[in-house]
């Protein structure tokens, strides 16, 4: 929850020209739904993405103050979902995200599906109990066909490094990734799928971590908090994944 409408247009209009020159890397920006419009016309004509920070699975009716997939799908094609922020202070569980994500496929939109342990979960070694339940809940029930590619992206984001300026390290991150989120989709889509789902790492990701975690061939990204809202530091991050 950051940046009015005003300050979304001034760092996009920072941000478009430097990342316009950084090729065979895909970037995504998700402002809050109030600048989605704003920063839709910004991007326009570039190869930079527009993504929600969430949705409701309904596409109309009585839900005050929600967002649904037909609306966001006018105006971006990406969206977040499960964000541990959502699941920690918004009531979200590993159902509600499974009706979204179904949802959003459905009306053409991407999720980037966001799974992660606490600090105590983390603490007391289940970490990999709590993301392999998230993946298979909030992927039951979908259809994936490999030959086409995989329609959603998956964001590993441990809660205990969120915003703490504490990050996993690329090792331990990896180890989640490759052991745990990587066998949870071999079970639901078969190994050949469960290889081709891009998974970013999110967790205090910045200039001076990212080359690291990019450095893993099994980490595809990031999912940027903080630091996207610097122009200059979200740069040096696409420049390290290129």
């Amino acid at each position: 929850m950051f940046k009015t409408v005003a300050e979304a247009r001034h760092l996009v209009s920072e941000l478009v020209p430097a990342l316009q020159g950084i090729e065979g890397v895909e970037k995504v920006l998700c402002p809050p739904f109030t600048s989605l419009l704003a920063v839709a016309a910004l991007l326009e004509g570039t190869d930079i993405g527009l993504g929600a920070q969430n949705m409701h699975w309904e596409l109309s009716g009585a839900f005050t103050g929600e967002i649904s997939p037909t609306m966001l799908a006018e105006l971006c094609q990406y969206v977040i979902l499960g964000h541990s922020e959502r699941r920690a202070y918004f009531g979200e569980t590993d159902e509600t995200v499974n009706r979204k994500v179904q949802t959003a496929l459905t009306h053409g939109l991407v999720p980037i599906v966001c799974v992660g342990e606490t600090l105590d979960e983390n603490e007391v070694g289940r970490t990999a109990d709590v993301v392999a339940r998230q993946v298979k809940l909030g992927l039951a029930n979908l259809a994936l066909a490999p030959e086409v590619g995989t329609p959603f992206v998956i964001a590993y984001e441990p809660v205990w490094a969120i915003g703490t300026g504490r990050a996993a390290t690329a090792e331990g991150a990896l180890r989640v990734v490759h052991d745990v989120i990587r066998p949870a989709l071999s079970e639901l889509f078969g190994g050949a799928a469960s290889q081709a789902v891009r998974v970013l790492y999110g967790g205090s990701v910045n200039a001076k971590n990212a080359a690291e975690f990019f450095a893993e061939t099994e980490i595809d990204g990031a999912l940027v908090g903080g630091a996207s809202l610097k122009a200059a530091e979200f740069t040096q991050i696409v420049q390290a994944a290129r």
